[in-house]
């Protein structure tokens, strides 16, 4: 208030008129650089919407390719498991088709059935490796995705920041007026 009482008294010189017309431009300008940064964060707002989609459609597609894979794999493991059932009943067959009798037969009958339940438990283990590896490959996924929101909201909070808020540029306009004031006097 005390600013706007020398400077109304000011307005009939030459001097006043300046001030005023600096006073103006000076808020002119303060108003069009808060438009110019809000028009900035809005842009940075909408860009980080697409990169989010992007991020998440690829997050999307990563995961589908790493289901596919545990898939594909526990698909292979499974026909192997079956393989290996198979071959161990064939050569149980034989052995038995052998024509042979007695101890030497049952013993030749439990290796074979040991040899067939070993190959069966490896590929159990190496099915839950699988499994296992694709839980870890989704957690980084996730890790990835999570990242990119991370940067692009930091992105977006930055840009809102950089606003001037209407305070500041009036708070700025007074003080520059101030300053001209007393530099008129």
């Amino acid at each position: 208030m005390c600013v706007a009482i020398p400077a109304l008294s000011l307005t009939t010189s030459l001097g006043g008129g300046l001030f005023l017309g600096s006073l103006g431009l000076n808020l002119a300008t303060g108003l069009a650089q808060r438009s110019a940064a809000q028009a900035a964060a809005e842009q940075t707002y909408q860009s980080a919407e697409i990169a989010n989609r992007s991020a998440e459609q690829a997050f999307a597609v990563q995961q589908e390719g790493l289901a596919a894979q545990l898939k594909e794999t526990r698909a292979s493991q499974a026909q192997e498991k079956q393989a290996a059932t198979i071959r161990g009943l064939q050569a149980k067959g034989a052995i038995k088709a052998s024509g042979r009798a007695g101890l030497g037969v049952d013993v030749l009958l439990a290796d074979q059935e040991r040899q067939t339940a070993n190959f069966r438990e490896s590929i159990n283990q190496a099915l839950e490796s699988a499994s296992r590896q694709y839980g870890r490959n989704v957690e980084g996924l996730t890790a990835q995705r999570d990242n990119r929101r991370n940067q692009l909201t930091s992105n977006i909070n930055q840009a809102y920041n950089q606003i001037p808020s209407l305070g500041s540029v009036l708070l700025n306009t007074a003080t520059q007026g101030l300053t001209s004031l007393v530099a008129l006097q």
